[in-house]
Order: C-alpha cells, then structure tokens, then sequence
C-alpha cells in the first residue's frame, strides 16, 4: 500500500466507500491524514466501520474544516448533475480529486523521475495494460499494475527508482487527476461512450486529451479522427516547447504513423530509436486487428523503456490475454467458442467480428446509443444473432432483412441455440461468439458475472455433448 502523505494532519472528505474507494481511505490513514468518509449504501458504510475507516455524515459535516474531497470514480462530477457531495465542496472552494490524483502527489513526493506508464482510450485499455506490464515482468522489471483493472492504484507499492507503475486510468479518473504526469502516457482510441457521465463527446474528448499532454512521452493513436486531431495539437506543442514527445501509433498500414502494423507484424516507421519488426502471428491472445493495435501500443511503450524487439516478441507470444476479451474458452470438435463479454459497445464489438467467420453470434443487453447500426457491414460474417436483454426487439430491428436470429431472452437459451446450430453447421470453423455491444446491467451485475456465466454454460455443454460427441475431439481452456 501507499501512504498517501500529501495531507497529513489535516482533515479530508471521503465518498464512496467501494473498492478503489475503501483503499483510498486506508491509504490516507496511513499517510496522517483525518479522514471522514460516508457512502450512500449503508452496507458500504458498515464494511468500511468493520475495517477501521472513521464514517461521518458528510451531509451534516462542516465542509470549511475539509482540505480536500476525495471522490471516488463512479460518482458523478459533472453530469448528469453533480453529486451533493461536489456542490457541498464546491461552496466553500474545497478542491476535488481521486486516487490518481493522490498517486501522481506521492511519486512526485517519493521518486519523481519513477517510470510510470498511463494507458487510456475507449476500447483496448486494459489488454494494452495488462500486455505492458506481461513483457516488462517477463524481461525481469520490477513492475506495478493497477488502477482501472484490477489492483486499485494505492494497493500497489509505492514508486521508486527502478520501479514501473503501469496503470490504466478511465475517463472518470482522469477528470479527478488535474496533476496527472506520466513519462508515458497512452492513447489509444476515442469512440462515443459514457456520455451520461460527460455530457457530450467533446468534453469525454477533452479529459482523455489530459492523459497525454502532460506526459513526457504521448503514445496517441491515429485510426479515428478525435485522436488524429489531439495528436495533431500535441505535435503543435511539441515543436513550440519541445514536449511531450508524441509518438503516432496506427493498426492501418496505410495511415501515416510512427509504428504501424502491416500483414500482422508491427514496423516501426519513425525517426527514432524504435527498431526491430515483430511478427504477430506467433502471439495467438493477440488475434485480430485491435490486439495488432494493443501491440504496437506495447511495443512503442517498452522500446521506450529499454526492451529490446525480441524481449517484446517473447513477451507477445507468452501472453494469455484477458479474461472476458476475446477469450478462447472452449472447442467442441471444429466449433469454438469466444468469450468477448467485455464488448460493451459497438465499436469493441467490431473488433471481435473483423476476426472471425461464421458467427453464430450471441448479442444484447442494455444497448448502447447506437446500437448495432454501425456494424451492419460486418452481417454477412454472421451465420446467425441470438438475440438477449432489454436490447433484442431493438436489435432484431436493425438485423431484419441482414441476417438471420433468434429471439431468445437469455444468454442461458442463447448459448444452448447458438451451440447447437455451429455445431450441426458444415463451416470449417464455426465460432460461436459472446461480443454483447451492450452493457449487461438489465441481467448481470457487470460484464465479468456474464462473461462468467457464459464461460460455465458452455462447460456444461461441452460435457454434456462427450458422449455423444465420443470420435470427435473436445478440448476447453481457460477457467
């Protein structure tokens, strides 16, 4: 854990006791800090008392004696309204910020120069964060990995020399850093998302911009046109001040960038000390267009760090991925089954439907603005939807006429149809995918619980098809 320093011996407000949240609080105890937290769920209350956290009306609290708010990411700062607890601290000018925020102070208190590698972006952020942290471990670094995937951020150990923090940060994070200073910041891509939480897609834009500019080194994707335009502004001040240095990152062979993939292998095109092409073909978590993006995110990242290409290219082919992304779970003969729950949206969704053929597709949940409209040139991969959720007569809509699919309400009646049919198909390789483009919160807590679900469904049919199944070969992965 981190003792958060910055504010010993003064008092501070804390809401919103969850995860990142709870450790928060931990992590300012330990620094000195006064700390009167409060949550709106008394459960979150109690287990945060059970643990040794002080709670404390904030309602009722006297907000002038509070140094700070520290506000936990899923509470909302500016839209669709602010939450009470904002307006309260806004009245009496106290500043509002997160667990980021409070890391950025203590590396710049403990080890300023400590590498620290921020990744952001709509689709990819985690796997481009997960697969950094791989191959800095497998070249022997001492790394840390955490923020928006998995360890909260102040769970980690604290910075030091010789030590790399690589943490993913979404876009609520980034709005509560304002110091937010990472010798590499990362990039990846802006599509329409959380704009209940941002008001509009310029200002989600905006926030994901701060990422970057403050780093001394800017990884910026250039494959749509927000981030070509912020790659475009940090370029600008590059040249005027000298930094961040901005490294262009594309998955198109055709766009002009500094590191690109072309026929799956990632070529380095720039002026710089980048060298060394590696081809994808022997990293098979990394399949697919957005993964060829994912890893030349990494590349660029651990160049920087002083990896040379075969460390890297040991790194992608040692790789496991992700679970919920792109998940391999299963094989039934020459039927494969994909766990791609993470696919909340349409845009993550196309990834997964450029890599594959023969979709017997498994899709819905509480849709997205948009729907599934933008992937109507990718319906003729689709054997046939199975439609789930709240989003299915939409869907099955915009699907009429395109493709064929199946109502069938739930992802246990979903898996059993979509199963059925790959496997009684004459495709070479049928692949019967979960890629939602929704989120799952009309039926399951989150994306994990379905994408776990999902995985146990399709366990049990594989073992239920053994017998008679018996010449053909079956095989599963994954747990």
């Amino acid at each position: 854990m981190i003792a958060v320093r910055c504010f010993e011996g003064r008092k501070v407000a804390l809401f919103g006791l969850g995860g990142s949240g709870l450790s928060t609080a931990h992590a300012l105890t330990a620094g000195g800090a006064e700390v009167a937290a409060w949550d709106d769920d008394k459960g979150a209350r109690d287990r945060a008392s059970a643990s040794g956290v002080a709670i404390v009306d904030l309602a009722a609290a006297s907000w002038n004696t509070f140094a700070a708010l520290i506000l936990a990411p899923g509470v909302p700062l500016t839209h669709p309204k602010p939450h009470w607890t904002v307006a309260l601290a806004k009245a009496v000018a106290v500043e509002i910020i997160g667990d980021i925020e409070l890391f950025c102070r203590e590396r710049a208190r403990l080890a300023p120069r400590a590498a620290f590698v921020a990744i952001t972006g709509s689709n990819g952020k985690s796997t481009t964060t997960a697969l950094i942290a791989h191959i800095l471990r497998e070249a022997g670094r001492d790394v840390q990995m955490g923020g928006n995937i998995g360890v909260p951020v102040l769970e980690l150990a604290p910075p030091a020399e010789g030590r790399i923090h690589v943490v993913e940060c979404s876009s609520f994070q980034i709005d509560l850093a304002p110091t937010l200073n990472p010798s590499i910041g990362a990039l990846l891509n802006i599509t329409p998302d959380h704009l209940d939480r941002h008001g509009a897609l310029e200002n989600y834009a905006a926030i994901k911009e701060r990422l970057v500019a403050n780093a001394d080194v800017a990884l910026i994707g250039v494959d749509d046109e927000l981030c070509r335009a912020i790659a475009a502004r940090l370029q600008a001040s590059q040249a005027r001040d000298g930094r961040p240095r901005v490294v262009t990152i594309s998955a198109l062979a055709s766009r002009v960038s500094d590191v690109a993939v072309e026929n799956h292998r990632i070529v380095p095109r720039g002026k710089d000390a980048m060298t060394g092409a590696i081809d994808l073909r022997g990293a098979p978590a990394l399949r697919g267009a957005h993964n060829g993006q994912n890893a030349a995110f990494a590349f660029a990242a651990c160049r920087i760090l002083g990896l040379d290409a075969e460390a890297i290219a040991h790194g992608f082919a040692s790789f496991a991925g992700l679970a919920h992304r792109m998940e391999t779970i299963g094989r039934l003969g020459r039927v494969l089954f994909v766990n791609d729950s993470k696919a909340t949206n349409a845009d993550a969704a196309e990834k997964a439907l450029l890599s594959f053929k023969d979709i017997f597709w498994i899709v819905g949940g509480k849709a997205k603005e948009g729907g599934i409209e933008p992937l109507r040139a990718l319906f003729p991969r689709l054997a046939k939807a199975y439609l789930i959720g709240a989003a299915s007569d939409e869907f099955a809509r915009t699907l009429k006429g395109a493709a064929p699919y199946e109502l069938c309400g739930t992802l246990e009646a979903a898996t059993a149809a979509a199963a059925r049919d790959a496997l009684a198909s004459g495709e070479p390789e049928p692949v019967v995918l979960l890629s939602p483009a929704c989120a799952s919160y009309d039926q399951f807590a989150n994306f994990e619980q379905r994408g776990d679900r999902f995985r146990a469904l399709v366990v049990e049919w594989i073992d239920a098809q053994t017998v008679a199944a018996a010449p053909t070969k079956i095989s599963r992965s994954g747990s």
